[in-house]
Protein backbone atom coordinates (compact mmCIF):
# COMPACT_ATOMS: atom_id res chain seq x y z
CA UNK A 1 0.00 0.00 0.00
CA UNK A 2 1.39 3.20 -1.04
CA UNK A 3 1.60 6.16 1.51
CA UNK A 4 -1.19 8.81 0.27
CA UNK A 5 0.28 12.83 0.82
CA UNK A 6 -1.53 15.60 -1.11
CA UNK A 7 1.28 18.21 0.32
CA UNK A 8 3.78 18.92 -1.77
CA UNK A 9 7.60 19.11 0.01
CA UNK A 10 8.87 22.22 0.81
CA UNK A 11 12.10 23.80 -0.56
CA UNK A 12 14.05 22.57 2.25
CA UNK A 13 12.48 19.22 2.27
CA UNK A 14 16.44 17.44 1.81
CA UNK A 15 17.95 19.87 5.04
CA UNK A 16 15.29 18.56 7.39
CA UNK A 17 15.87 14.71 6.01
CA UNK A 18 19.31 14.73 6.44
CA UNK A 19 19.06 15.79 10.39
CA UNK A 20 20.86 13.52 12.25
CA UNK A 21 19.14 11.32 14.15
CA UNK A 22 19.60 10.95 18.40
CA UNK A 23 19.09 7.98 20.40
CA UNK A 24 15.78 8.04 22.91
CA UNK A 25 17.18 6.15 25.88
CA UNK A 26 20.78 6.25 25.53
CA UNK A 27 21.09 2.82 27.74
CA UNK A 28 24.64 3.34 29.13
CA UNK A 29 23.67 3.79 32.76
CA UNK A 30 20.95 0.97 32.64
CA UNK A 31 22.08 -1.54 35.79
CA UNK A 32 25.19 -3.87 34.66
CA UNK A 33 24.32 -7.55 33.47
CA UNK A 34 26.14 -9.60 35.55
CA UNK A 35 26.35 -11.74 32.49
CA UNK A 36 29.70 -13.99 33.93
CA UNK A 37 27.98 -14.72 37.18
CA UNK A 38 24.66 -16.25 35.11
CA UNK A 39 26.96 -17.83 32.70
CA UNK A 40 28.56 -19.28 35.39
CA UNK A 41 25.79 -20.52 37.68
CA UNK A 42 24.13 -21.85 34.44
CA UNK A 43 26.96 -24.08 33.61
CA UNK A 44 26.45 -26.19 37.03
CA UNK A 45 22.26 -26.02 37.01
CA UNK A 46 20.15 -29.31 36.80
CA UNK A 47 16.99 -29.41 34.92
CA UNK A 48 13.96 -29.38 36.74
CA UNK A 49 10.86 -29.05 35.07
CA UNK A 50 10.08 -29.12 30.93
CA UNK A 51 6.73 -28.42 29.13
CA UNK A 52 6.38 -29.05 25.61
CA UNK A 53 4.14 -26.77 24.01
CA UNK A 54 2.61 -28.11 20.91
CA UNK A 55 1.52 -27.02 17.60
CA UNK A 56 -1.19 -24.19 17.45
CA UNK A 57 -1.67 -24.10 20.74
CA UNK A 58 -0.14 -22.81 24.28
CA UNK A 59 1.46 -23.89 28.01
CA UNK A 60 1.98 -22.08 30.47
CA UNK A 61 5.14 -22.83 33.00
CA UNK A 62 6.59 -21.67 36.33
CA UNK A 63 10.20 -20.49 36.82
CA UNK A 64 11.44 -19.11 40.62
CA UNK A 65 13.65 -16.60 40.69
CA UNK A 66 17.40 -16.99 40.57
CA UNK A 67 16.48 -20.16 38.02
CA UNK A 68 16.97 -20.42 34.02
CA UNK A 69 14.68 -21.17 31.30
CA UNK A 70 15.04 -22.20 27.72
CA UNK A 71 12.89 -22.19 24.80
CA UNK A 72 14.37 -24.81 22.10
CA UNK A 73 12.41 -25.54 18.96
CA UNK A 74 12.51 -29.30 17.85
CA UNK A 75 11.02 -31.39 15.08
CA UNK A 76 10.77 -28.27 12.81
CA UNK A 77 11.71 -24.32 12.62
CA UNK A 78 8.30 -22.77 14.64
CA UNK A 79 8.49 -19.32 16.20
CA UNK A 80 6.66 -18.73 19.26
CA UNK A 81 4.80 -15.80 21.35
CA UNK A 82 6.26 -15.27 24.90
CA UNK A 83 4.42 -13.87 27.71
CA UNK A 84 6.07 -13.16 31.14
CA UNK A 85 3.99 -12.48 34.59
CA UNK A 86 5.30 -11.70 37.60
CA UNK A 87 4.53 -15.42 39.81
CA UNK A 88 3.00 -13.44 42.20
CA UNK A 89 1.31 -10.19 41.22
CA UNK A 90 0.13 -10.35 37.77
CA UNK A 91 -0.47 -6.99 36.86
CA UNK A 92 2.94 -6.76 36.88
CA UNK A 93 3.88 -7.58 33.15
CA UNK A 94 6.30 -8.02 30.51
CA UNK A 95 6.35 -4.51 28.39
CA UNK A 96 7.17 -5.03 25.21
CA UNK A 97 7.05 -0.80 24.32
CA UNK A 98 9.75 0.32 26.69
CA UNK A 99 12.12 -3.44 26.23
CA UNK A 100 12.20 -2.13 22.41
CA UNK A 101 12.69 1.77 23.41
CA UNK A 102 15.89 0.81 25.61
CA UNK A 103 17.27 -2.25 23.78
CA UNK A 104 16.16 -1.79 19.80
CA UNK A 105 13.83 -3.88 17.52
CA UNK A 106 14.96 -7.31 18.74
CA UNK A 107 16.75 -8.59 21.53
CA UNK A 108 19.93 -11.26 22.14
CA UNK A 109 22.31 -12.35 24.77
CA UNK A 110 22.75 -9.57 27.64
CA UNK A 111 19.47 -7.60 27.14
CA UNK A 112 17.00 -8.29 29.40
CA UNK A 113 12.52 -8.01 29.12
CA UNK A 114 11.50 -5.24 31.70
CA UNK A 115 8.08 -5.02 33.12
CA UNK A 116 5.37 -3.03 33.12
CA UNK A 117 4.82 0.20 34.99
CA UNK A 118 5.22 1.34 38.10
CA UNK A 119 7.30 -1.54 38.55
CA UNK A 120 9.81 -0.98 35.22
CA UNK A 121 12.49 -3.54 36.35
CA UNK A 122 14.49 -6.40 34.83
CA UNK A 123 11.86 -9.69 35.33
CA UNK A 124 14.15 -11.83 32.83
CA UNK A 125 17.59 -11.67 31.18
CA UNK A 126 18.74 -13.57 28.05
CA UNK A 127 21.62 -15.46 29.31
CA UNK A 128 22.67 -17.20 25.46
CA UNK A 129 21.02 -17.11 21.99
CA UNK A 130 22.27 -19.65 19.31
CA UNK A 131 20.62 -17.66 16.02
CA UNK A 132 23.17 -14.25 17.67
CA UNK A 133 24.95 -14.64 14.44
CA UNK A 134 22.28 -13.93 12.18
CA UNK A 135 22.40 -10.18 12.99
CA UNK A 136 20.35 -7.53 10.68
CA UNK A 137 19.64 -9.22 7.15
CA UNK A 138 20.00 -6.42 4.12
CA UNK A 139 15.95 -6.44 4.16
CA UNK A 140 16.03 -5.04 7.82
CA UNK A 141 15.53 -8.26 9.45
CA UNK A 142 16.33 -9.72 12.36
CA UNK A 143 15.35 -12.19 15.31
CA UNK A 144 13.53 -12.39 18.36
CA UNK A 145 11.52 -9.34 17.81
CA UNK A 146 9.78 -6.84 19.85
CA UNK A 147 7.63 -4.84 17.22
CA UNK A 148 4.98 -7.40 16.50
CA UNK A 149 2.13 -7.50 18.96
CA UNK A 150 0.66 -10.98 18.90
CA UNK A 151 -1.31 -12.77 16.07
CA UNK A 152 -4.65 -12.53 17.24
CA UNK A 153 -8.73 -13.18 16.44
CA UNK A 154 -9.91 -9.22 16.39
CA UNK A 155 -7.20 -8.09 13.50
CA UNK A 156 -7.87 -11.61 11.51
CA UNK A 157 -11.83 -10.73 11.50
CA UNK A 158 -10.60 -6.90 10.66
CA UNK A 159 -8.67 -7.82 7.49
CA UNK A 160 -10.23 -11.47 6.11
CA UNK A 161 -13.57 -11.87 7.93
CA UNK A 162 -12.88 -14.74 9.60
CA UNK A 163 -13.26 -16.76 12.81
CA UNK A 164 -9.95 -18.19 13.55
CA UNK A 165 -9.27 -19.42 17.24
CA UNK A 166 -5.71 -21.04 17.57
CA UNK A 167 -4.06 -17.78 16.85
CA UNK A 168 -1.61 -16.68 19.55
CA UNK A 169 -3.25 -14.62 21.66
CA UNK A 170 -6.54 -16.91 21.85
CA UNK A 171 -3.94 -19.78 22.71
CA UNK A 172 -2.50 -17.74 25.44
CA UNK A 173 -6.04 -16.41 26.62
CA UNK A 174 -6.92 -20.34 26.71
CA UNK A 175 -3.62 -21.76 28.48
CA UNK A 176 -3.68 -18.86 31.03
CA UNK A 177 -7.47 -19.74 32.12
CA UNK A 178 -6.87 -23.37 32.39
CA UNK A 179 -3.34 -22.24 34.21
CA UNK A 180 -5.41 -20.13 36.48
CA UNK A 181 -8.65 -22.01 36.92
CA UNK A 182 -10.44 -19.11 35.65
CA UNK A 183 -12.82 -17.81 33.04
CA UNK A 184 -11.59 -16.82 29.66
CA UNK A 185 -13.19 -13.41 30.06
CA UNK A 186 -11.24 -13.08 33.07
CA UNK A 187 -8.06 -14.47 31.58
CA UNK A 188 -7.93 -12.17 28.31
CA UNK A 189 -6.80 -9.24 29.79
CA UNK A 190 -3.67 -10.24 31.41
CA UNK A 191 -2.49 -11.49 27.69
CA UNK A 192 -0.26 -8.77 26.32
CA UNK A 193 2.47 -7.87 23.61
CA UNK A 194 5.04 -10.71 22.87
CA UNK A 195 8.41 -11.39 22.52
CA UNK A 196 8.55 -12.62 19.05
CA UNK A 197 10.88 -16.00 20.20
CA UNK A 198 12.68 -16.86 16.59
CA UNK A 199 10.56 -14.36 14.82
CA UNK A 200 12.05 -12.76 11.90
CA UNK A 201 10.68 -9.64 11.17
CA UNK A 202 11.26 -5.77 10.68
CA UNK A 203 10.00 -2.94 8.66
CA UNK A 204 10.28 -2.55 4.93
CA UNK A 205 12.16 0.58 3.59
CA UNK A 206 9.77 1.67 1.64
CA UNK A 207 6.28 2.04 3.65
CA UNK A 208 7.64 1.38 6.93
CA UNK A 209 4.93 -1.78 7.33
CA UNK A 210 5.45 -5.00 9.30
CA UNK A 211 7.39 -7.90 7.63
CA UNK A 212 7.71 -11.59 8.59
CA UNK A 213 10.05 -13.93 6.25
CA UNK A 214 11.48 -17.81 7.35
CA UNK A 215 12.92 -18.15 10.54
CA UNK A 216 16.22 -19.08 10.35
CA UNK A 217 15.65 -21.46 13.42
CA UNK A 218 16.42 -25.36 13.33
CA UNK A 219 16.11 -28.10 15.55
CA UNK A 220 18.52 -27.38 18.49
CA UNK A 221 18.68 -23.71 18.25
CA UNK A 222 17.52 -22.16 21.59
CA UNK A 223 16.89 -19.08 23.14
CA UNK A 224 17.56 -19.15 27.18
CA UNK A 225 16.91 -16.43 30.15
CA UNK A 226 17.41 -15.77 34.07
CA UNK A 227 14.86 -15.80 35.39
CA UNK A 228 15.04 -12.30 38.00
CA UNK A 229 11.84 -12.20 39.51
CA UNK A 230 9.47 -15.16 40.05
CA UNK A 231 8.15 -15.73 36.68
CA UNK A 232 4.83 -17.34 35.32
CA UNK A 233 5.16 -17.87 31.72
CA UNK A 234 2.91 -18.40 28.60
CA UNK A 235 4.63 -19.39 25.02
CA UNK A 236 2.48 -20.10 22.46
CA UNK A 237 3.60 -21.93 19.15
CA UNK A 238 2.24 -19.71 16.45
CA UNK A 239 -0.12 -20.84 13.71
CA UNK A 240 2.28 -19.31 11.54
CA UNK A 241 4.99 -22.37 11.54
CA UNK A 242 8.43 -20.05 10.48
CA UNK A 243 6.32 -17.22 9.50
CA UNK A 244 7.38 -17.42 5.81
CA UNK A 245 4.29 -17.48 4.83
CA UNK A 246 1.28 -16.54 6.69
CA UNK A 247 -0.76 -16.82 9.96
CA UNK A 248 -4.30 -16.76 11.34
CA UNK A 249 -4.84 -19.84 9.39
CA UNK A 250 -4.05 -23.77 9.66
CA UNK A 251 -1.94 -23.48 6.35
CA UNK A 252 1.91 -23.17 7.26
CA UNK A 253 3.63 -26.47 8.78
CA UNK A 254 3.68 -26.23 12.38
CA UNK A 255 6.11 -28.17 15.75
CA UNK A 256 6.40 -28.26 19.24
CA UNK A 257 8.00 -26.05 20.71
CA UNK A 258 10.18 -27.10 24.53
CA UNK A 259 10.84 -25.51 27.90
CA UNK A 260 13.33 -26.45 30.10
CA UNK A 261 13.33 -25.23 33.35
CA UNK A 262 17.52 -25.32 35.26
CA UNK A 263 18.27 -24.92 39.10
CA UNK A 264 21.66 -23.91 39.65
CA UNK A 265 23.58 -25.00 42.36
CA UNK A 266 23.25 -23.84 46.03
CA UNK A 267 25.76 -20.59 46.40
CA UNK A 268 26.26 -20.35 42.62
CA UNK A 269 24.41 -17.00 42.87
CA UNK A 270 26.39 -15.62 45.98
CA UNK A 271 25.60 -11.91 45.87
CA UNK A 272 22.87 -11.99 43.69
CA UNK A 273 19.33 -10.45 44.37
CA UNK A 274 16.12 -9.92 42.13
CA UNK A 275 15.88 -6.40 41.31
CA UNK A 276 13.98 -3.83 43.65
CA UNK A 277 11.12 -2.44 41.87
CA UNK A 278 11.35 1.22 40.15
CA UNK A 279 12.26 3.96 42.22
CA UNK A 280 9.87 6.63 41.18
CA UNK A 281 8.11 8.14 44.09
CA UNK A 282 4.88 8.13 42.20
CA UNK A 283 4.09 11.83 43.22
CA UNK A 284 3.56 12.99 39.82
CA UNK A 285 4.34 16.85 40.28
CA UNK A 286 1.86 16.70 42.95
Amino acid sequence: MTKITTVAPPEDAALRRAVAPVICYPNETLPEVPLALYQSARAGAEKVDEVLVQPREAACFTVPAGQFFRISSVEGPQVGDLNLWNAKDLNERFYSGKTRALHGTHLTTGERMWTSFPHLRPMATIVEDTLGWYGMDEFGGSVHDVIGTRCDPYTGNLLTDVQYHHCCHSNLTRALADHLGVSLAEAEPHVHDVLNVFMCTGFTRDTGQYFMKASPVRPGDYLEFFAEIDLLGGLSACPGGDCSSEHTSDTAACYPMLVEVFAPKAGALEGWGSPAKNGYDQSHGR
